[in-house]
């Protein structure tokens, strides 16, 4: 999916007293397995993948897999939800939905850990992050995202706790300041060129992160007022809107 994937989790400790490392080597494998499985059938990058065949008109949604209909079904919800901020549909009208694949792909990955018997990790796919338990396994230590300057990648703006018995235990990030303009943006375009969503689900947060940026203040109102959500998010001159949750630093 062109993005680097880290998963980290307290591993227990054997007679020896060393890390048991095969515990977290067969959390990696299951994680990495999946992740290519999805990229090998969504990616646009891939001429052999079954989005490519859709998108150059050798297949229709009717004739697609089952997982390929699941995910359009559930994007185009998702557009209905935003009125039309997020859209599986680029604007020449080729079916894309890398919007919400990795948000899907992570949320996969969770499951299949917590399947595991894992209960305490966090996963990180290119900056969106979905957590469960602590770091601390039976502590309420939440785990800690740090939310970085747009303008300066070394500088932190912003933390933002998950997990341990918090509401949130998804975040991501959305905005033009590492991959450049890659948004399809409503009415007049650019307001925000970082947004950040935390929600109780990865999804959720990837996808409203995606919508704010394409439909600026009006679909940020819609995405408070609607959705159990906190939010941080940044002009092109650096002014900010944020949700109470958000501390500065």
């Amino acid at each position: 999916m062109g993005t680097v994937i880290s998963l980290t989790m307290p591993v227990g400790v054997a007679a020896e007293g060393q890390p048991r490392l095969d515990e977290l080597a067969a959390a990696t494998a299951v994680v990495k397995s999946l992740f290519r499985e999805l990229d090998e059938t969504f990616s646009l990058y891939r001429p052999d993948s079954e989005a490519s065949r859709l998108a150059r008109g050798e297949l229709t949604l009717r004739t697609a897999s089952a997982r390929m209909r699941e995910r359009y079904a559930e994007a185009h919800e998702w557009r209905l939800r935003t009125e039309g901020a997020f859209t599986p549909e680029r604007p020449d009208g080729v079916l894309d939905l890398s919007g919400i694949i990795k948000g899907h792909a992570i949320r996969e990955a969770g499951t299949s850990l917590l399947a595991l018997g894992r209960r305490d990790w966090c996963l990180n796919a290119g900056g969106d992050v979905l957590v469960s338990g602590s770091p601390r396994p039976g502590s309420t230590e939440a785990w800690k995202a740090g939310i970085v300057d747009p303008s300066d990648r070394r500088t932190l703006i912003t933390g933002y706790a998950l997990g341990a018995g918090g509401q949130h235990t998804g975040l991501a990030t959305s905005g033009s300041a590492e991959r450049g303009e890659h948004i399809w943006r409503l009415g007049s375009g650019s307001e925000f060129v970082h947004v950040t969503v935390a929600a109780p689900d990865i999804v959720t947060a990837d996808v409203l992160a995606t919508a704010i940026v394409s439909g600026g203040t009006p679909m940020l109102n819609l995405a408070t007022d609607n959705w159990d959500v906190a939010v941080l998010a940044i002009r092109a001159d650096g002014s900010m809107l944020s949700t109470p949750a958000f501390r500065y630093t």
